[in-house]
């Protein structure tokens, strides 16, 4: 005897070995021995085989007209067999009961299923809806089968192009679009952003990795609603200092500046002052809330999404001519030997003489000029007159400070790479199009100027975080344990060292207008300022705060976003840099085993040819083709420009420095192994910064 049973919804026939009450022991056409339950037993015979029946009911299925099936069918509940009486004769053969389950349960959107064999008919409007869906499958399938066909033959379809973002980085894995990527790039058997680069889905290289950015990061656009900057109500007093402040030109968000009192008295008055916008906006304002929604300012070569909305950042910002209201940190010092012998922080009114600019200013203000009195320009900018004094005291300080960090540290900064200014022509802050012409300047960190601001800030992060410490007022503090490798920087909400910086603490308070963990520590220092021993009580965050620490890693996240971005746009004009300059060899640098370092342009790329040479060696390099979807360019070395000698004398000079970032994968979100019921995982198999 045989018997057809149900088996984890499929259909199964064998031959009974023995059978009880409840169960049966049946043996499949394979050998396997099952175990069957006696409730999903559907029917017993004794001819044909097991595999004959199953063969046959499946053909007699495709007979079954389904509309047909359901008038025939009754009203109420009903087993397979009485259907089969009613759509075949009174008495239906093995076969035709074997089909007409078979149909049944192929067919939910007729028959709905109320048991083992079991089934009842599924009301008109049911069917109706599902044939309409199940047509409308049947459409789309077709529309992504031509999609296939198009983008094999290097066309990208429309409606494609328009989901390209959203395809590569953020899919619907059930959409048409994206199916036909995936059912496209199998076909041909490329990547998926390669396939669309060949389909010619990316008509701007510029465009397709600024809206990728854009996609990740503020997928409702950068614009900001109407908000009116709140005013300052404090009554501040106006200091005496008159302040200037050092920026590139490019800056409109001016959150610091500097003062110098009491040249010549013996003591000398440094002051630092910050744009305070903390006065003004309060924890869980709207403002506040564009802050912590963007946690940064973005930046790019000749383009920046600004944290706040400018006609805020121009209420509070440190304008050249203006009182405006700053959170002042005044540092007493001994003029001859720079000691510091107090420190106080004030909330007041300080008067900007002037904006200097860095990127105009640092071919006058050279070492020469600010150490040598007697040496002179033929004219010196008028921003510069009545300045010379100060800014000569201020670059000795600011040796001072950084010979001392130096102490701490344990070893010198030393900075043997320039920086390099991008500046893209005609372009005027507006959002770049790709095309522009870009021009590279170089500027030497360590710059007089850039001295002079960046350790007078180090001085007030410093200062401030181990103040907010003693007076048990949680800030949000970067830290570094030591200068082990691999020992990285980390935010926190304790003061703790940082050892890449040479402080005892160090909390980024300096630029609330761009940052926004400046901003919540400026808070925290406006309750320092107006409370003093009791701020901790008053503090808008307190001890241990959830939403601090919610903050930090926000934060963290935003601005290692931010960073990679701009990175990754900084080497985009590099390479137009390289076109625009019809470039086609380089002088470079070997930093690592068939990598080298441009030595005169801000760009590593991989090389074939280096790997026998010495870090340090220095090598001509012709370049190959540049990708500027995937920020790729090779090159091949084509001879070595020094010795031995003078590469072992080169790295007796190095100082190792942060790892450079030549390419990294574009991490698409296309799975090219999932099946249609698959979950998503990133793949990242196409070069990129």
């Amino acid at each position: 005897m045989y018997l057809l049973f149900e088996e984890a919804g499929k259909f199964m026939a064998g031959r009974v070995l023995s059978e009880a009450e409840s169960s049966a022991q049946v043996e499949l056409d394979s050998g396997k021995r099952v175990k069957v339950k006696a409730a999903n037993i559907l029917l017993k015979f004794e001819k044909p085989a097991p595999a004959q029946l199953l063969a046959a009911a499946q053909a007699i299925s495709q007979t079954i007209e389904l509309e047909l099936a359901w008038e025939f069918a009754p009203e109420e509940e009903f087993g397979f067999a009485d259907l089969a009486r009613e759509y075949f004769s009174d008495k239906p053969t093995l076969e035709q009961q074997a089909g007409t389950l078979v149909r049944l349960f192929e067919a939910p959107h007729y028959f709905r299923r109320a048991g083992k064999g079991r089934f009842r008919k599924a009301p008109a409007e049911v069917i109706a809806q599902a044939l309409a869906a199940i047509e409308k499958k049947k459409q789309v399938a077709l529309q992504i089968e031509q999609w296939v066909k198009e983008l094999s033959q290097g066309e990208c379809p429309a409606a494609i192009r328009e989901q390209l973002y959203k395809i590569l980085f953020k899919p619907d894995k059930n959409a048409p679009e994206y199916k036909a990527v995936v059912e496209a790039s199998r076909a041909t058997h490329l990547g998926p952003l390669e396939l669309l680069i060949k389909a010619g889905a990316i008509d701007s290289p510029y465009q397709f990795h600024w809206r990728r950015f854009l996609l990740e990061n503020f997928p409702k656009g950068t614009g900001f609603a109407k908000l009116e900057a709140p005013i300052i109500r404090d009554e501040l007093p106006l200091s005496p200092a008159r302040a200037f402040s050092v920026d590139d030109s490019a800056t409109t968000e001016i959150d610091d500046a500097l003062s110098v009192q009491g040249l010549g008295s013996g003591t000398v008055v440094l002051g630092i002052h910050i744009a305070a916008p903390g006065l003004a906006i309060t924890p869980g304002s709207p403002i506040d809330q564009l802050g912590r929604n963007r946690l940064s300012t973005v930046y790019m070569p000749g383009y920046k999404v600004t944290m706040l909305p400018d006609d805020v950042v121009q209420t509070y910002t440190l304008q050249e001519g203006r009182d405006c209201p700053a959170v002042s940190l005044y540092v007493t010092l001994d003029e001859a030997t720079l000691t510091i012998q107090g420190s106080e922080t004030r909330l007041e009114r300080v008067h900007i003489g002037a904006n200097l600019r860095h990127d105009q200013l640092d071919a006058i203000v050279t070492t020469e000029w600010l150490d040598d009195p007697a040496f002179s320009h033929d004219i010196d900018p008028q921003p510069l007159q009545h300045k010379r004094e100060q800014l000569s005291f201020l670059y000795r300080l600011a040796k001072d400070l950084k010979a001392k960090r130096e102490v701490v540290r344990g070893k010198p900064e030393t900075f043997n790479r320039p920086d390099y200014n991008f500046r893209l022509v005609g372009n005027n802050g507006a959002e770049p199009k790709g095309h522009e012409t870009v021009q590279i300047s170089v500027r030497q960190r360590g710059a007089p100027l850039d001295l002079i601001v960046s350790e007078a800030m180090i001085l007030a992060n410093s200062t401030w975080g181990s103040w907010m410490a003693e007076l048990g007022v949680p800030g949000i503090y970067r830290s570094q344990a030591s200068l082990l490798p691999g020992v990285k920087v980390r935010m926190g909400t304790k003061a703790l060292p940082h050892a890449g910086i040479g402080v005892k603490s160090y909390a980024w308070s300096t630029s609330p207008l761009r940052r926004y963990t400046d901003l919540v520590n400026q808070w925290q220092i406006i309750a320092c300022a107006r409370h003093g021993k009791t701020a901790a009580l008053v503090a808008p965050f307190k001890p241990k705060d959830a939403d601090l620490f919610s903050i930090i890693s926000s934060f963290d996240s935003a601005y290692f976003a931010y960073n990679s971005f701009q990175g990754a746009m900084e080497r985009f004009w590099i390479l137009k840099y390289v076109q625009q300059q019809g470039i086609t060899e380089i002088e470079a640098t070997v930093f690592k085993e068939n990598m080298v370092r441009a030595d005169d342009m801000p760009l590593v790329l991989p090389v074939v040819g280096a790997k026998d040479l010495p870090r340090g060696a220095r090598v001509r390099v012709k370049l190959g083709d540049i990708d500027e979807v995937t920020l790729d360019v090779t090159g091949t070395v084509v001879a070595r420009l020094d010795t031995v000698a003078e590469t072992a004398a080169t790295l007796e000079d190095e100082v190792e420095d942060e790892e450079d970032v030549v390419a990294g994968p574009i991490a698409i979100a296309v799975d090219m192994t999932e099946n249609d019921t698959g979950a998503l995982t990133a793949t990242s198999d196409n070069p990129a910064p």
